[in-house]
């Protein structure tokens, strides 16, 4: 199990995607895996054949502990059971036949029963634990793991008075199904509730004149398709450019509220939310203030596309680590929301569609202009309406004279 983090100690394995006697190459993902900070995917550092996992979906594993082998058929394994690793040349092949279990107290071990048999009950640690804490014999269950492994699900149907699925649809007759929360979505939900629970939160809304955005980033597709271009900067990679400016102006906005002080920042470390299969997570560019698009630009889709990815450094996905977040539902439709901030910085910027609405375009003329729309979140604790009207203002501004040649 891999290290993420110097803080990481546990992971919970969430699924995996090869089973026991499955071909595998090296880089096939083998199985997903979260951390209390996000979720990430484990490759087959290999090619060969998956002879045995040792731990079931749901299980939470300690780091560096081994959760698999990878072989060829026929190939000893006992040696590499949790609780009996060994480094390579330590042991003679004898010795490791001989060697006896290591005690109970062993942590590994403590999360799970070393297979032994073709025969043998196969049972997560939790199920196994929430079985013997209800009184429940689980020796014949048919589980419905990998495997045919008795899960948590299974115990749990049994405690419902449900027997566990055997290839039936376990939602059928049912009125609904619960569904446990991700350790992500954990995450999501604690910060959440924290944040709204603990920091003043005010929304302004106002909206930009973005045909110079649309006219630049026409000029970028027009210069892809014609092979001569020049970076694929995007909408949201000028509007993030624009307010890292506008931060420049309005330091107090890009800081921590620390309870007794106000953190501010020399440097612009821009978090951005990107949403993935495994929830919504928020990366940071460090230092975005001495970037220009381009690389702006770069260093935005490498975050994101880490996040997608699953092997994103979790020290960067910690609300810490940014000191301003931006927020984009605009490719959703979305013409106004409320953004919550990341504590413990004290603002956050939702960016919502682009309308066309009437307007003066001078000379008594009158046409239709694309406006986007921003929405301010900051917390009126660290930050007072007047300062933070004005720095919302300053993106607007950003935004209606933005130039890639400046």
């Amino acid at each position: 199990m891999p290290k993420q983090g110097q803080s990481v100690e546990t992971c919970i394995i969430t699924r995996w995607f090869k089973a026991p006697g499955d071909r595998v190459d090296e880089g096939d993902i083998l199985f997903s895996y979260e951390t209390d900070k996000a979720a990430f995917e484990m490759e087959a550092p290999a090619a060969g054949i998956l002879l045995e996992t040792f731990f079931d979906d749901g299980a939470e594993v300690p780091v560096l502990v081994n959760v698999a082998v990878i072989g060829t058929p026929g190939e000893e394994i006992k040696s590499f059971y949790p609780g009996n690793e060994i480094s390579p040349g330590k042991k003679s092949q004898d010795q490791e036949e001989k060697r006896e279990p290591k005690s109970s107290q062993d942590t590994s071990e403590k999360l799970i029963t070393p297979p032994s048999s073709d025969n043998r009950i196969r049972i997560s640690p939790r199920a196994k634990r929430l079985a013997e804490e209800k009184g429940i014999n689980y020796k014949d269950l048919r589980g419905s793991g990998p495997n045919r492994r008795i899960i948590i699900s299974d115990i749990e149907s049994v405690l419902a008075g449900r027997t566990p699925s055997e290839g039936k649809d376990p939602e059928e007759g049912m009125e609904y199904k619960e569904q446990p929360l991700s350790n992500v979505r954990k995450l999501i939900a604690r910060s959440m509730h924290t944040s709204l629970q603990s920091a003043a939160q005010l929304t302004h809304h106002m909206s930009a004149d973005v045909r110079r955005l649309l006219d630049a980033r026409r000029k970028i597709k027009e210069e892809l398709a014609s092979g001569t271009g020049k970076p694929d900067i995007t909408l949201n990679d000028m509007i993030c450019w624009c307010v890292v400016r506008a931060l420049g102006k309005f330091p107090e906005v890009n800081s921590h509220f620390m309870g007794e002080t106000i953190r501010i920042f020399n440097r612009v470390h821009l978090g951005f939310a990107v949403d993935t299969t495994r929830g919504l997570m928020v990366p940071v560019v460090k230092n975005a203030d001495e970037m220009e698009p381009e690389q702006l630009s770069e260093e935005l889709k490498s975050a994101a596309d880490a996040c997608r990815k699953g092997n994103i450094n979790p020290e960067l996905i910690k609300s810490s680590a940014a000191s301003f977040t931006i927020s984009n539902l605009g490719n959703y439709g979305v013409e106004m929301f409320t953004p919550v901030i990341n504590l413990p910085q004290v603002a956050i910027l939702g960016i919502c569609t682009i309308i066309n609405r009437p307007a003066d375009l001078g000379n008594n003329t009158f046409g239709f202009v694309p406006y986007i729309g921003l929405s301010l979140t900051y917390d009126h604790r660290a930050v007072d309406g007047r300062p933070a009207t004005l720095f919302l203002r300053e993106i607007k501004e950003q935004i209606e004279r933005f130039s890639l040649t400046v």
